[in-house]
């Protein structure tokens, strides 16, 4: 019932806190409670690239990992695997800049009015000789190309100069 997104919060909320005691508490009481390791294990990706994210990137790598293990050999081995990663999640640095960021991103899509900007043409794939005439991929410049930063615009014209982590025109 209600107890079961009661204590996935509570979980959350102690890694969120770097709270390493109450992380492994909250875990092995819904483990201990019959709560399914692997919906456990979903919600640690989740909290990986939403809580932790660039702070820590390998945080991705240990919950798919964690993931993973607990699907190879369920509980009551696995048990041991997620208190891994809630320990590890609680000790990380946390970060929601990417988080934010795509949910600005989301935000600019819902309150465009219109149809949406049309991809740059430059940055366009040409397959074929038409695409080609009517200039896709014209001027594009292949970064590995190029030994200094390459100066060129990958945003629609109507989004130029837009910062989705700062939120405003730069």
């Amino acid at each position: 019932g209600e107890e079961h997104y009661n204590c996935i919060s509570a979980l959350h909320k102690s890694m969120r806190g770097s709270d390493e005691n109450a992380s492994l508490y909250w875990l092995a009481r819904m483990l201990e409670g019959g709560e399914d390791p692997l919906y456990v294990a979903r919600r640690l990706v989740r909290f990986a690239s939403e809580d932790i994210g660039l702070a820590d990137p390998l945080a991705l790598t240990q919950a798919v990992a964690a993931y993973q293990g607990c699907h190879f050999i369920g509980m009551p081995e696995c048990e041991v695997i997620l208190a891994q990663c809630v320990v590890y999640f609680a000790r990380a640095p946390k970060s929601i800049e990417v988080y934010r960021a795509y949910g600005n991103v989301k935000e600019c899509l819902r309150m465009h009015t219109g149809p949406l900007p049309p991809v740059p043409l430059h940055l366009r794939n040409a397959p074929t000789r038409l695409m080609k005439n009517l200039g896709y991929g014209k001027g594009y410049k292949y970064n590995p190309m190029y030994k200094e930063p390459v100066e060129q615009d990958y945003l629609p014209e109507e989004l130029k100069g837009t910062d989705f982590f700062k939120k405003r025109e730069t």
